[in-house]
């Protein structure tokens, strides 16, 4: 595994997914305020320290720097095609993953409590990350080039 290129894999990904959260209401899906979320999903915290929404964010980066990491080192050459078809493939496994987890730790229900405008807003938003980091740690702009 390429550790560098993994980070930097997740870097651009969660970069990415975060600018297409601040496009998402233009385009008639709901708005995401994450670094909300994620600081006060650590509301026991909050009782001992103040948490801001710059920490959320924070989590969020090393989130999405983690999830890199495990394509790289578990992932990357057990899922079938070319780096961004495994790389969409991942991004969807993260999708279900955090609509069956995390969606109900924050309150919101496994699969969003069916709210397809969110359903719709959260896949599309790991499919770009997964397909980035696919991308960027399968080869980037080599696989591209390919006939």
């Amino acid at each position: 595994m390429n550790a560098t290129r993994a980070g930097v894999a997740g870097i651009v990904a969660t970069a990415a997914v975060t600018t297409f959260w601040l496009v998402e209401p233009f385009l008639g899906l709901p708005s995401l305020a994450v670094g909300s979320l994620l600081s006060s999903f650590l509301a026991v915290a909050t009782a001992y320290l103040p948490i801001w929404p710059a920490v959320g964010w924070a989590i969020h980066v090393l989130v999405g720097v983690g999830l890199a990491v495990i394509y790289a080192g578990w992932l990357v050459n057990r899922l079938p095609g070319p780096p961004l078809v495994r790389g969409i493939l991942y991004g969807c496994a993260v999708f279900i993953v955090a609509q069956l987890t995390f969606m109900p730790l924050v309150g919101a229900g496994a699969f969003s409590r069916g709210d397809l405008l969110l359903l719709v807003g959260s896949l599309a938003g790991h499919v770009i990350y997964g397909g980035l980091v696919g991308l960027i740690y399968g080869g980037g702009a080599a696989f591209l080039m390919r006939p």
